[in-house]
């Protein structure tokens, strides 16, 4: 059954509503509307909707879209849609979480199809949680912003039956490892690609250089998002570690990202022989699952992550946040360029919420220029630099989403944000 804005309402949170769910699965493709595309055809789903009839043409919308992808007027408001649904919208969800009058909303939930599992005693049901969920998904519960609920939202998954917990920021490390290494291969030459190296973990930006700088794409990391690792991990080293076979493992990916519902269905995410991620839901639908499953994280007694895929550092903890990645990735490449460990590990100069933050840091003899972009909106000065040759960057790490994952499409939505519901 699709889950209703009235059900969500019920439940305190302020989700927008879904009217389709849809499935994966090797041999029967993809439902949507009782259409199934072709698996290539996977860019062609309407991960995000604006719903004319609730449209009051404030442009909140309009101002918010990284790509201009959402038009309309304020003699004809019913003209707010999104057009060029298979390339322009790079599903982000900005519009989403800023709209004030919930007239945008999440057209795809796997929530259905992972009760389906959980209820299936064949599957082994993993969460793979990414590092800004636990920060956010306290909020609709009660607590404070910013509160970490990793060890009550272990729980809390248990209860409602997954079998496995493994964190996403054991991934993130290995993005650390991989794209670090990456950029050091390409300043010193040894890996024939362009510099600057541009960061890959975020969906949307993909997506973005996809559609509109295909010629970007050599500069582009090599290495797949922190998310992208974890699903393949888990269904051949994990599937291994708990012998398990991998087709009875169920991936789930828990984000605070819509745009990670496109990144889980790209073709290429196969690795493992099968679906690498064969669900994902944003921070918004799991709060909806637990309060459906009468769970209050306020009173429930936390668990740490099972450890096999589930230990990680501190590096991988900021990577929610803009400049985390790129601070990340500096650590790491000051103690393997110059061979010493840091004294003091924090780069704050890559750090605030600035649409464009630049730094040179020295790691010995070399200067290394960097360039960290918060909103995608900021990136084309940036981009056209780089076209142009006139940039001096060696590494750029670009975050759609302003402020970065924490204030991703799909997180809790702000109820003072809302006017009409």
């Amino acid at each position: 059954m699709p889950v209703t804005r009235k059900d969500l309402l019920k439940s305190t949170l302020l989700l927008p509503f879904i009217t389709s769910c849809t499935k994966y699965s090797n041999t029967e493709g993809i439902t949507v509307n009782n259409y199934v595309p072709m698996v290539d055809e996977y860019d062609k789903i309407f991960y995000v909707q604006v719903d004319k009839s609730k449209c009051h043409a404030c442009h909140t919308c309009t101002d918010v879209c990284p790509t201009g992808i959402i038009n309309g007027t304020d003699k004809n408001p019913a003209s707010k849609h999104i057009v060029h649904h298979y390339d322009g919208c790079v599903n982000c969800g900005q519009c989403l979480i800023n709209c004030p009058y919930g007239a945008i909303h999440e057209e795809i939930s796997f929530i259905g199809d992972i009760e389906k599992a959980i209820k299936n005693k064949n599957k082994t049901v993993v969460a793979m949680i990414a590092p800004a969920v636990r920060y956010t998904i306290g909020e609709p519960f009660g607590f404070e912003p910013g509160y970490n609920t990793m060890p009550k939202m272990t729980a809390a998954l248990k209860q409602i039956g997954f079998d496995i917990v493994w964190d996403n920021e054991f991934a993130a490390d290995l993005t650390i490892l991989e794209e670090g290494s990456e950029l050091i291969g390409r300043i010193t030459k040894k890996i024939d690609k362009p510099l600057p190296q541009f960061t890959s973990c975020c969906p949307a930006w993909i997506k973005y250089v996809e559609t509109f700088y295909p010629e970007l794409i050599p500069h582009l990391s090599t290495c797949k998002s922190p998310i992208g690792m974890l699903g393949a991990l888990a269904k051949t080293y994990g599937a291994k570690k708990i012998k398990k076979d991998p087709k009875d493992i169920y991936t789930v990916s828990i984000m605070p990202c819509i745009a990670k519902k496109f990144e889980g269905l790209r073709p290429e995410l196969n690795a493992s022989g099968y679906r690498d991620i064969d669900a994902t839901i944003t921070t918004r639908e799991l709060s909806y699952m637990f309060k459906k499953n009468n769970i209050d994280l306020k009173n429930i007694t936390g668990e740490n992550p099972d450890p096999l895929l589930g230990i990680s550092t501190g590096a991988a903890t900021i990577f929610g946040v803009t400049g985390g990645v790129m601070e990340a990735a500096l650590r790491f490449a000051y103690e393997v360029i110059t061979g010493k460990q840091l004294q003091k590990i924090d780069f704050e100069s890559v750090r605030g919420e600035q649409g464009i933050k630049e730094a040179s840091i020295p790691i010995g003899a070399l200067t290394l220029n960097v360039c960290v972009i918060s909103g995608l909106k900021n990136a084309k000065p940036v981009i056209e630099k780089v076209k142009n040759g006139t940039s001096n960057y060696h590494f750029i790490e670009v975050m759609t989403c302003p402020g970065g994952c924490v204030n991703g499409g799909g997180q809790p939505l702000d109820p003072d944000n809302v006017f009409v519901l």
